[in-house]
Protein backbone atom coordinates (compact mmCIF):
# COMPACT_ATOMS: atom_id res chain seq x y z
CA UNK A 1 0.00 0.00 0.00
CA UNK A 2 1.66 3.62 -0.87
CA UNK A 3 2.03 5.77 1.39
CA UNK A 4 -0.68 8.41 0.28
CA UNK A 5 -3.03 5.63 0.12
CA UNK A 6 -2.15 4.62 3.16
CA UNK A 7 -2.97 7.74 4.90
CA UNK A 8 -6.09 8.57 3.19
CA UNK A 9 -7.04 4.86 4.16
CA UNK A 10 -6.00 5.24 7.88
CA UNK A 11 -7.98 9.07 7.72
CA UNK A 12 -11.79 7.54 6.89
CA UNK A 13 -10.80 4.48 8.91
CA UNK A 14 -11.05 6.82 12.05
CA UNK A 15 -13.77 9.19 10.76
CA UNK A 16 -15.69 5.75 10.46
CA UNK A 17 -15.12 4.55 14.18
CA UNK A 18 -15.89 8.10 15.39
CA UNK A 19 -18.91 8.07 13.69
CA UNK A 20 -19.58 4.81 14.88
CA UNK A 21 -22.75 4.18 16.92
CA UNK A 22 -22.76 0.81 18.74
CA UNK A 23 -20.47 -0.35 21.92
CA UNK A 24 -17.68 -1.93 20.73
CA UNK A 25 -15.55 -4.87 22.81
CA UNK A 26 -13.19 -2.88 25.34
CA UNK A 27 -10.17 -4.68 24.31
CA UNK A 28 -10.67 -3.63 20.27
CA UNK A 29 -10.85 -0.09 21.54
CA UNK A 30 -7.31 -0.08 23.21
CA UNK A 31 -5.67 -1.68 20.20
CA UNK A 32 -7.56 0.79 18.36
CA UNK A 33 -6.49 3.27 20.75
CA UNK A 34 -2.55 2.51 20.97
CA UNK A 35 -2.66 1.80 17.05
CA UNK A 36 -4.53 5.94 16.92
CA UNK A 37 -1.79 6.74 18.80
CA UNK A 38 1.43 5.40 17.44
CA UNK A 39 -0.09 7.12 13.52
CA UNK A 40 -0.17 10.74 14.96
CA UNK A 41 3.22 10.00 16.62
CA UNK A 42 1.72 11.22 20.28
CA UNK A 43 2.49 8.56 22.87
CA UNK A 44 2.11 10.84 26.09
CA UNK A 45 0.73 9.16 29.06
CA UNK A 46 -2.55 8.59 28.84
CA UNK A 47 -4.50 10.37 31.27
CA UNK A 48 -7.93 9.61 32.38
CA UNK A 49 -10.14 10.34 35.39
CA UNK A 50 -10.44 6.47 36.24
CA UNK A 51 -6.66 4.65 36.87
CA UNK A 52 -7.37 1.95 35.74
CA UNK A 53 -8.78 3.33 32.44
CA UNK A 54 -5.18 5.17 31.98
CA UNK A 55 -3.40 1.67 32.82
CA UNK A 56 -5.38 -0.43 30.41
CA UNK A 57 -4.37 2.07 28.10
CA UNK A 58 -0.83 2.27 28.92
CA UNK A 59 -0.64 -1.14 28.67
CA UNK A 60 -2.09 -1.19 25.00
CA UNK A 61 0.80 1.11 23.89
CA UNK A 62 3.42 -0.94 25.93
CA UNK A 63 2.26 -3.96 23.23
CA UNK A 64 2.57 -1.90 20.70
CA UNK A 65 5.65 -0.26 21.30
CA UNK A 66 7.88 -1.42 17.99
CA UNK A 67 4.92 -0.86 15.63
CA UNK A 68 6.27 1.73 13.36
CA UNK A 69 3.96 4.60 12.77
CA UNK A 70 3.27 3.15 9.00
CA UNK A 71 2.22 -0.18 10.55
CA UNK A 72 0.22 1.45 12.70
CA UNK A 73 -2.06 2.81 10.36
CA UNK A 74 -2.31 -0.28 8.22
CA UNK A 75 -3.15 -2.16 11.33
CA UNK A 76 -5.84 0.24 12.27
CA UNK A 77 -7.46 -0.04 9.03
CA UNK A 78 -7.19 -3.24 8.72
CA UNK A 79 -9.05 -3.78 12.67
CA UNK A 80 -11.63 -1.85 11.28
CA UNK A 81 -12.29 -3.30 7.71
CA UNK A 82 -12.02 -6.90 9.97
CA UNK A 83 -13.58 -6.49 12.98
CA UNK A 84 -16.23 -3.82 12.96
CA UNK A 85 -17.04 -3.41 9.15
CA UNK A 86 -17.48 -7.10 8.37
CA UNK A 87 -18.74 -8.49 11.65
CA UNK A 88 -21.27 -5.45 12.04
CA UNK A 89 -20.47 -5.17 15.78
Amino acid sequence: MKNEELHNDFSKAVDFVNAYAHPLPADLLLKLYAYYKIAKKNQNHPVSAIPLISAFKANALIQAKNVSRSEAMRRYVDLVEKEIKVSGK
